[in-house]
């Protein structure tokens, strides 16, 4: 098979081509990977230079896709060095923590990314909060986490045992993703400090590649403002209707704020759409904030001509149907589609269970609920991510069944025992395996639960409670255990197929959040609304087909929008 030459567009060459630092606005489906490697290859112009180039992201997917297409080009070798490919959590532990420890810390950086999932109590009487709940900084305790968590009472006493339990773990060098960006901003602004590492990052990098931007928290807008500064030529790649991560201080203005300060010349943009149809492309732009629009996104790729209409699917009631599933597996079979291929995806997990009629965890708490939902999730995965947090969910219910976490959290027990995935993955699958429910097998819950006792019932510690004491009997169990369909539409959160690509995909919109969305969308809502662009997010995945589901009250009312843009679209009713 020949493979086609690149032939970049005159947006895309230019910011192949530029020299220094830019800021690049790049639609969905830009092509902004390509551009990456070729921009890698005029940088490094077929000759060993002793220096490197810095490609960062903020997920490991779209960190193993660079650096998968990167050796294949020829471009970087095993191991990369000089180059660093890597997300931005890595490249700061890697380069500002690891090699400098905690100020005042004897005790080697641990990375702990669930350290704020430990409880605080400070005594035994008193109601357990996670250590979220207070200021990283002064201890005091955040009103608003503690109402979700219907605290009453005085909290002095918790906000104290908060300030020990921080100041301990740093004392031990433990530090989650947050406190690593405090210690390496804390590293940069020292002046001393700074004047050392600026003329070293400059000697080893020759670039320095931010891929999706708009995934930044403030501190990373200085940190990469500060390579900058330090003779670090920067290209920020973003699209600014795509941040979704205000829920870890992502940015909305201050990313508009960052782009204001590169001159005009270097915000270049990239606005052809290599992934999409053109009702696709042209229907998404409605999604966008109003006065995001001005430009339309041009079809480009090889999908451009896909004539299939986008499909509005409208449900009544106050919940989310199963008929939603199954109307988008009739329009995928419609266009030769596998289903597998083409996932359902919402905002939460919960709403693309119902959309599919998947069991879903109902918010049990309880040991052997979490198990039978742990198992149906495993089973119920098609992508690898899925499964993956499924065997986690697994291990953690072990080692608490064996007392063995010790009031740490799981990713504590995991550093100080330094245990490897190796040690416990074969026991994990085997017993999901083993728990996995066919039609020829558990032909009641209570039967599946009498099994999972009696493989589990040998991790438990001698003179505690029985495994029956353990994992008690629980009658909702039948909702999350489920025989998983051989072939059929996997269901997926938003944030997890961010920067991803599928034939086709279902967008389910929530009867609690659609309203506010559309009203947000057609001017009638002013301020910020970051369910919209998870929906933007979402929905800029397709590649041919394209199906939105909502309630009927606002159904209407989208597909007005969308043919508005000049797309074509159908409504249909479930």
């Amino acid at each position: 098979m020949i493979t086609k030459a690149f032939e970049p567009t005159e947006e895309q060459r230019r910011v192949i081509e530029h020299t220094g630092s830019a800021f690049i606005a790049a639609c969905p489906g830009a092509g902004k990977t390509r551009v990456m490697i070729e921009r890698a290859r005029k940088l490094l112009g077929g000759r060993p230079t002793g220096r490197g180039i810095a490609f960062l992201s903020f997920t490991t997917a779209a960190v193993s896709e660079l650096e998968d297409r990167l050796r294949r080009e020829g471009l970087v070798e095993t191991p990369a060095f000089p180059h660093f490919i890597g997300t931005f959590d890595a490249f700061l532990w890697q380069f500002l923590i690891a090699p400098f420890g905690v100020e005042g810390c004897d005790a080697k950086p641990r990375l702990i990314p669930d350290k704020d999932d430990r409880t605080v109590q400070p005594f035994a009487a008193a109601q357990a909060l996670p250590l979220e709940c207070f200021d990283r900084v002064t201890g005091n305790a955040i009103p608003s986490m503690i109402q979700r968590h219907g605290f009453r009472g005085k909290i002095k006493a918790h906000e104290t045992t908060a300030r020990k339990m921080r100041a301990r773990f740093l004392e031990r060098g433990e530090l989650d993703f947050t406190d690593a960006r405090s210690v390496a901003l804390a590293r940069l602004r020292d002046p001393a400090c700074g004047a050392v590492l600026g003329p070293a990052f400059a000697a080893r990098f020759l670039e320095l590649i931010v891929d999706e931007a708009q995934d930044c928290n403030p501190a990373d807008l200085e940190i990469i403002a500060w390579f900058r500064a330090a003779g670090v030529p920067v290209k920020v790649i973003s699209d600014p209707n795509q941040a979704i991560y205000g829920f870890r201080g992502g940015v909305t203005q201050e990313l508009g704020q960052f782009a204001e300060t590169f001159s005009a010349a270097e915000r270049l943009p990239m606005s052809g759409n290599f992934r999409s149809s053109k009702n696709i492309t042209k229907c998404v732009v409605a999604l966008r904030a109003p006065d995001k629009r001005a430009v339309v996104d041009e079809a480009l790729g090889e999908h451009r001509e896909e004539p299939t209409a986008v499909q509005i699917l409208s449900y009544s009631g106050m919940g989310v149907p199963s008929s939603i599933g199954a109307r988008f597996q009739e329009l995928t079979a419609a266009i030769g589609l596998d289903a597998r291929d083409c996932p359902v995806v919402s905002a939460t997990r919960r709403t693309g269970a119902n959309a599919l009629g998947h069991p879903q965890d109902s918010g049990v708490r309880d040991l052997s609920y979490r198990l039978a939902v742990a198992v149906s999730d495993f089973h119920f995965s098609f992508e690898l991510g899925s499964r993956k947090e499924a065997l986690v969910a697994i291990h953690r219910i072990m080692l608490e069944l064996g007392g063995r976490l010790d009031g740490k959290t799981y990713h504590q027990h995991l550093v100080d025992g330094e245990v490897g995935p190796e040690s416990w993955r074969p026991e994990a699958l085997a017993l999901l395996q083993a728990l996995r429910v066919t039609p020829d097998r558990f032909a009641t819950a209570e039967t599946w639960h009498d099994e999972a006792r009696r493989l589990l019932a040998p991790l438990l510690p001698a003179g505690g409670q029985s495994i029956n004491q353990r994992l008690r009997r629980n009658g909702d169990l039948d909702k999350a255990l489920s025989v998983a369909p051989a072939a059929g539409h996997p269901a997926r959160t938003i944030h997890s197929v961010k920067g991803m690509e599928f034939p086709a995909i279902c967008v389910v919109m929530s009867p609690r959040t659609a309203k506010s969305i559309i009203d947000f969308l057609a001017g009638a809502a002013h301020g910020d609304n970051e369910e919209a662009r998870k929906i933007y997010v979402g929905a800029s995945r397709a590649q041919r087909l394209l199906a939105i589901a909502l309630p009927k009250t606002q159904a209407p009312r989208l597909k007005g929008l969308m043919a508005g843009m000049g797309g074509a679209v159908e409504l249909i009713s479930l």
